[in-house]
């Protein structure tokens, strides 16, 4: 998975955007369960994904002020 910048993310709709937050969710959950155990591919992963779930949020509250 990517990382998004706001650029790609600004041209998501609310359904896609709400879909591919889900998704991050779910991988940041893997990743910090796999740090638990000692297993961790790539730390600097979680960190990518934490920026990436707040770029989505970001946006969503944009998106319904507007």
């Amino acid at each position: 998975m990517a990382i998004l910048k706001m650029k790609k993310i600004r041209e998501m709709n609310g359904k896609e955007m709400g879909d591919k937050l889900r998704e991050l969710r779910l991988e940041l959950s893997k990743e910090r369960a796999a740090s638990e155990i000692g297993t961790v591919k790539n730390p600097g992963r979680i960190r990518e994904l934490r920026k990436t779930i707040a770029r989505i949020e970001t946006a969503l509250g944009g998106a319904e002020k507007k």
